[in-house]
């Protein structure tokens, strides 16, 4: 569905919005996506997905320094990744984090190209996590606590 289908009756396009509840911001919140997230690379993104408790979908961006020396390198690289998530948020699986690193070095993306090969991305990342964490439960023995009657 594209946005002049989504017009109301009043005619205006509704805003789809990024706001700040959307961000992964905390250390820990990455430590844990980098540790425990499935991970999917395409040649643009590497999307890490881990599942956050929460009922939305959130981001989180890690372009480094070490790459880009440039600080204006690196914030296009970052405004591009989460316009492509603001415009794809819809089409991402719910109550995950999904953390963007750029695949290569010196990355110069483009808008649309972004926006397919996260949401194709994201889908595979989930999929092998929802995979992982049904071997996870099949793997684990029954709850020796609960005996039935």
């Amino acid at each position: 569905m594209s946005l002049s289908d989504q017009s109301n009756a009043s005619g205006a396009v509704p805003r789809l919005r990024h706001p700040p509840d959307r961000h992964v911001r905390r250390g820990k919140d990455f430590e844990h996506a980098f540790r425990r997230g499935s991970r999917a690379r395409g040649a643009l993104l590497l999307v890490i997905v881990v599942e956050n408790g929460l009922p939305i979908t959130r981001l989180g961006l890690s372009v480094g320094k070490v790459i880009w020396k440039r600080a204006v390198r690196r914030n296009r690289v970052r405004r591009i990744f989460r316009e492509a998530f603001r415009l794809e948020q819809h089409q991402l699986p719910a109550g995950v984090d999904i953390v963007l690193v750029p695949a290569e070095k010196r990355l110069e993306p483009e808008l649309e190209a972004t926006r397919a090969e996260l949401v194709a991305l994201a889908r595979k990342a989930h999929k092998r996590l929802v995979q992982k964490r049904e071997q996870e439960a099949a793997a684990r023995p029954p709850d020796a606590g609960s005996v039935e009657a």
